[in-house]
């Protein structure tokens, strides 16, 4: 491995004075551009160094491999930390054992063509990284290019990987990063400004780009993220609120998801510098710092933007606002994207299963609803009912009911609720949102709020948090902290609530959230005043800054989701925008969308809880066949012409049948065929979208 710094006065020569002239993009934020070759070997692009084997079980009988270590827990290096997200969010992305998948369907060693081979898949290359700015220094969000040194400068190509969830820069690596590393092309990876940024109130300290933590005052404007927030307001603040902390998705008060379709379209520019900089015409003296001459200009090579969850969104959002054309086509997997008046709404019948907390907990839970007006039954068991009534009439599907428990039991739901409430009222730290905050605790059982030095191992978590977290608390050592709790700050799902008395998963903090979006105080219907009121405009506002019109000017774009999804619900997600693009654009407008069955939207948990193996299989493995569908389609062979992307369709698959099944193509899930049955076609007709059972 060998680094650079690309110096930011890079010289320009009078060979390269025209308009040709790479010239550094003005969001590019100069004096922060590192370029590290990865030899393929020690170290590479996709693997971090740790081949197949390392990231996931590549046998039937490989045990789960460890995660990279630290030589010093306590003060991880950059190289380790890189090492470590790259482990980690590969593994939250995909299903990585063996019978799930891994190795077989995807991973390292499958090659293009779906082979399987004894490879450790490692991939040489360049990998460039630098922050996207608005010339504040409280934007930096971090880009990252990945040039692979496959990468051929006369049929180049660009795949996107904006960031799913409110990971960091590495959080596409297992998706769109994978298969664009495989094929060749240079990925654009991007964080959306809702990335991996941790600031320690108490401490004072902050994440540099690169993962280490640094004091804040140092750190500057080289900071991740830093609170906005002056030294005595954060001294009020400690001394109000001790041992908290502050969260970049969150707390930026940027409402990043405004922006993220601009983000994705700058990692591409980006990208388009880095490789003018590789292979553009240079001046006969020109040193390794010497901008070239433009080899490629906007639109000339082929880009795909392609990522996952929010990710997924992202490429959306950019596809309807690149107005320079830099996009070719676009593949999505489970995108978070809400639209313009264009949900769809489905009622259904209830069903149940055997995900379910404990009997106590839903009984507190139930109760708690009911005081808060939220439910009407008198009974624990229909009160259940008609809770997830509510949730069918709100536009869940049935396929989906199975899902709801372990999602809160694993805090998806609840963490995302409250990162993007913050998010989308713009709130502060200070604010203390619902009477929500972050910070370290005791233990997972009792969740008392410490001091996060009070043990090594929050200690050592906090320095670790680029490697380890997800950006979303609970991530590493920071919990979601119920302020209010009768016993002072407890970690919410273990906390008592003021107005029950009852451990009860916070219902206070819940029916607050839910106050803020429907305006009322919890279910009396009473309007909300004050600070609330504002909050609740706030947020208002800012999810109508990011509503999407469904408009992608004629690109190539599919969709594919989950029936069973429980996070981004399809209704309001894919289906949504089917609907509204085919209604913006007419019914021959270029977008596919493949509805998954029997597919939910974390294929990792399928390898980690029990019972979801027989009963879900990996989406990830029809994303991927997506991307060659679309790769395909803008790039035949030569002297052939486009193949066609596959219709709109319902893909139907089969469960393994037991957890020591080896998932397979021909049993489980089939390719997407050409030509759909007539049963499984998916249409739209007269304002109407039809989708088979």
């Amino acid at each position: 491995m060998s680094k650079r710094i690309v110096l930011s006065f890079l010289a320009v020569t009078a060979a390269c004075s025209s308009s040709d002239s790479n010239a550094l993009p003005s969001f590019v934020v100069r004096g922060s551009v590192v370029s590290t070759v990865y030899d393929g070997g020690s170290d590479d692009l996709l693997t971090g160094g740790l081949g197949a084997a390392g990231l996931g079980q590549t046998t039937p009988v490989s045990s789960t491999p460890p995660p990279p270590g630290f030589m010093d827990p306590a003060n991880p290096t950059a190289a380790e930390l890189r090492k470590r997200a790259i482990y980690v969010n590969y593994r939250a992305l995909v299903d990585p054992t063996f019978n799930g998948g891994y190795a077989t369907l995807y991973g390292p060693n499958v090659a293009v063509d779906g082979g399987i081979t004894v490879s450790s898949g490692m991939i040489p290359g360049e990998e460039w990284m630098a922050y996207d700015d608005d010339g504040t220094g409280r934007v930096n969000v971090t880009m990252m290019v990945q040039v692979p040194d496959s990468f051929d400068p006369n049929n180049p190509c660009i795949v996107t990987g904006a960031s799913s969830g409110s990971r960091g820069v590495y959080g596409a690596i297992a998706t769109a990063g994978e298969w664009g590393l495989k094929h060749g092309c240079a990925v654009a990876y991007t964080d959306k400004g809702s990335g991996m940024g941790v600031d320690d109130l108490q401490n004072n300290t902050v994440n540099r780009m690169d993962g280490p933590r640094d004091d804040a005052a140092d750190a500057g404007t080289t900071s991740n993220f830093t609170a906005n927030l002056s030294d005595a307001d954060r001294a009020a603040f400690n001394t109000a609120n001790a041992y908290r902390f502050a969260v970049k998705h969150a707390h930026s008060q940027q409402n990043p998801e405004v922006d993220w379709g601009k983000y994705t379209l700058h990692a591409i520019e980006f990208a388009y510098y880095v490789l003018n900089q590789k292979y553009g015409t240079a001046p006969a003296d020109a040193g390794p710092n010497v901008e070239r001459g433009r080899k490629y200009h906007a639109g000339q090579i082929l880009t795909i933007a392609a990522s996952v969850s929010n990710g997924g969104g992202s490429s959306l959002a950019a596809v309807e606002q690149d107005s320079q054309h830099w996009i070719s086509g676009v593949v999505v997997g489970e995108p978070e994207v809400q639209m313009h008046g264009a949900s769809v709404y489905a009622g259904t019948t209830m069903n149940t299963g055997p995900f379910s907390p404990t009997t106590t907990l839903i009984t507190s839970r139930c109760a708690g609803l009911k005081a808060k007006g939220l439910l009407t039954a008198t009974t624990q068991q229909a009160q259940s009912d008609e809770a997830l009534q509510k949730l069918h009439e709100a536009g869940y599907e049935a396929d989906s009911d199975l899902l709801h428990a372990t999602h809160f039991g694993t805090y998806a739901t609840p963490a995302v609720a409250l990162t993007y409430a913050n998010a989308y009222a713009r709130a502060s730290v200070k604010d203390n949102l619902c009477d929500y905050s972050f910070g370290a605790v005791d233990s997972q059982t009792t969740g008392a709020l410490v001091p996060v030095s009070s043990t090594a191992v929050n200690a050592n978590g906090l320095a670790q948090i680029f490697g380890n977290g997800n950006g979303v608390p609970p991530t590493g050592p920071i919990e979601i902290i119920n302020n209010k709790a009768p016993n002072g700050p407890h970690r919410d799902q273990v906390s008592v609530s003021a107005s029950t008395m009852a451990t009860d998963s916070n219902i206070d903090g819940a029916a607050c959230l839910r106050g803020l979006w429907t305006g009322t105080v919890d279910g009396s219907g009473a309007a909300l005043t004050g600070t609330l009121l504002a909050q609740s405009n706030a947020l208002k506002s800012g999810v109508q800054q990011v509503l999407r019109a469904g408009r992608v000017h004629g690109i190539p774009t599919i969709l594919v989701q989950g029936r069973s999804d429980a996070l981004v619900p399809i209704n309001h997600a894919s289906r949504a925008y089917y609907g509204a693009n085919k209604v913006a654009e007419g019914a021959n407008s270029p977008v596919v969308y493949y509805e998954v069955t029997n597919a939910q939207h974390f294929d990792t948990f399928i390898g980690l809880i029990a019972g979801y193996q027989t009963r879900f299989i990996p989406l990830h493995r029809y994303v991927l066949q997506a991307l060659d569908f679309m790769y395909a389609h803008l790039k035949p062979p030569s002297g052939t012409s486009a193949p066609a992307i596959p219709p709109s369709q319902v893909v139907r698959t089969t469960p393994r049948s037991s957890t020591n099944s080896v998932v397979s193509k021909s049993q489980n899930v089939p390719d997407i065929p050409a030509t759909p049955a007539a049963a499984d076609q998916i249409t739209f007709s007269s304002g109407t979208l039809n989708i088979p059972e």
